[in-house]
């Protein structure tokens, strides 16, 4: 389906001229006083993952693939990639590590994910804002150490590393960002 570059948002996917499908990490346009608006779209091709950036004029003519997002489970990984299954139609369906990048580091059994399918295979996902995790590893706190702007690092039970205030002692549970690993706040149990 044809759009105007200008509609086009991150997260959107889109086949250009080659047939190639490639998803949108960002999209900026531009009015400048003199001359035409153009809309500037940074983006990875889903083949192989290479990052592109094109200029469009913001009226110019883009083909926006269709894409249906569904919602699906996280089940388990193995040699073949993520399993996942549709909650309404218990089908399964195996992701590629690849359509995954580095935020596969957060998912969670039984989790809730939207995956973004282009005929029958999965292109994208999209997974909560937020994980519940413990801390299996940190520095104990200093005494006197208040000051609300100091760091500590440590471990999760996922194996990744996060910075956490000094209060935050091993065995807690804490929320994390998974869009950039950052803490957000202690677990309300």
């Amino acid at each position: 389906m044809k759009v105007i570059a200008s509609s086009i948002r991150k997260g959107n996917i889109i086949e250009k001229e080659d047939g190639n499908l490639y998803v949108v990490l960002s999209a900026e346009s531009f009015h400048p006083g003199k001359g035409t608006p153009t809309t500037q779209i940074d983006m990875r091709r889903l083949s192989d993952g290479v990052k592109v950036s094109d200029r469009y004029k913001t009226t110019e003519q883009v083909e926006r693939a269709y894409v249906e997002d569904m919602n699906f489970s996280y089940l388990y990984q193995d040699g073949d990639g993520y399993t996942f299954m549709n909650a309404e139609t218990y089908d399964q369906i195996i992701v590629p590590a690849d359509v995954l990048g580095d935020q596969a580091v957060w998912l969670q059994e039984g989790m809730s994910c939207i995956l973004s399918i282009f005929n029958g295979v999965a292109v994208a996902i999209q997974l909560p804002a937020r994980v519940t995790l413990e801390i299996i590893e940190t520095e104990p706190a200093m005494k006197g150490q208040t000051a609300s702007s100091s760091y500590k690092p440590a471990k999760l039970s996922n194996g990744q590393r996060v910075m956490v205030p000094p209060h935050i002692s091993s065995g807690t549970r804490i929320v994390v960002q998974t869009e950039d690993g950052s803490y957000v706040e202690r677990a309300k149990d």
